[in-house]
């Protein structure tokens, strides 16, 4: 554990670690577009720029620093640890965008994803929407190959950048592994809440909450006891993240959401929601259920009639596994090796996870 340096004793400044976060990736795309040779086309990077700024939590970074600090990692942070962090958020980022392709999402943060940006740029071409897809999917690459280069250009030291890819790696697989499940589950629903727990922990907790806290607390030189506390609280808010997610694609309201509120119950996801409320729907709820999931042309009134039975069978269910999370994680940090100050930041983000409607 790294002890050279004195542990935060004031509330960590999760602000403050944003703005950094989002100047280190400001700096590094323009970077891209202006030192890059051959030079880069401007709309690649300006096209991750706008989509970074669209919104988005930085969560990950935020976390990474939180597991820098969770470690006795010193203040201030230094920017070799912000750049690693920020390489996380243009990891998000290519997983979004393909995503958003997977799913033929329309919107992402109250605005057009990437491959709908991108026909829209072209709508003159024979086949803009076609072209849209393959772009984003070039670019959703080439942001996952900048990410590893964030890091790579981070100066890290030798020990710690083997450390990191170990973290990355592993990262990395969880979140591909997590999406196959998520792809060969859709439009195929059923009682399976084992397997709807199982994607949720691979796709999401993995990937949101544990591995970015543990980024960083190797990075600080963590003791096994930190890291062992860091995943003991990291996988119950991840679940509990994608738990509120997964209710917010059914329930949430487009306006704060920036999502549609059809497309989940359109594409037929299998989500601990759709699973319990099969588990413990009647047969005529069942059968009802599941002639109107995975319909593409659902409409209004049709959601209406899922969120019906989803309400009466499951919604409370789910609230419930939200909560019983963010108390696992809570009693996770009462006696964690770790500062106060990041314990508190820590409980304010598991707050901010089972609170949120964006």
């Amino acid at each position: 554990m790294t002890t050279a340096h004195a542990e935060p004793a004031t509330p960590v400044d999760l602000a403050a670690i944003r703005t950094r976060v989002d100047d280190a990736l400001e700096h590094f795309l323009r970077d891209k577009a202006t030192t890059t040779e051959p030079a880069l086309p401007g709309e690649l990077t300006d096209t991750v720029l706008d989509f970074l700024s669209a919104g988005g939590k930085r969560i990950r970074p935020l976390l990474c620093v939180l597991g820098w600090h969770a470690a006795g990692g010193g203040m201030p942070v230094p920017q070799s640890i912000v750049r690693a962090a920020a390489s996380l958020e243009l990891f998000h980022a290519a997983v979004l965008i393909h995503d958003d392709i997977i799913d033929n999402s329309r919107t992402r943060r109250d605005h057009p994803t990437v491959h709908r940006a991108l026909a829209d740029r072209y709508r003159d071409r024979r086949e803009p929407d076609r072209f849209g897809a393959h772009a984003a999917i070039v670019l959703g690459d080439l942001t996952m190959v900048w990410s590893a280069e964030l890091l790579h250009t981070a100066q890290l030291t030798a020990t710690q950048l083997t450390e990191a890819l170990t973290v990355l790696d592993g990262m990395r697989a969880d979140v591909m592994y997590g999406q196959y499940l998520d792809l060969i589950t859709t439009a195929r629903p059923s009682r399976d809440l084992g397997r709807a727990l199982q994607i949720i922990r691979y796709k999401t907790a993995s990937y949101t909450c544990e591995r970015p806290l543990q980024l960083g607390a190797v990075l600080a030189g963590a003791h096994r006891g930190v890291r062992e506390a860091l995943t003991a609280y990291a996988s119950p808010v991840g679940e509990a993240f994608q738990l509120q997610d997964d209710l917010l694609g059914v329930y949430g309201d487009p306006a704060r959401t920036g999502k549609s509120d059809l497309e989940d119950l359109r594409d037929g996801k299998h989500t601990a929601l759709v699973a319990l409320a099969l588990e413990h729907a009647t047969p005529a709820q069942s059968a009802r259920l599941l002639g109107l999931l995975g319909n593409p042309e659902l409409d209004h009134r049709q959601a209406d009639t899922c969120r019906e039975i989803l309400t009466a069978t499951a919604r409370p269910r789910v609230e419930a596994m939200i909560r019983t999370r963010w108390a696992q994680a809570n009693r996770a940090l009462d006696d964690a090796p770790i500062p106060a100050a990041v314990s508190q930041a820590l409980r304010y983000i598991a707050d901010v996870v089972v609170s949120r409607n964006t």
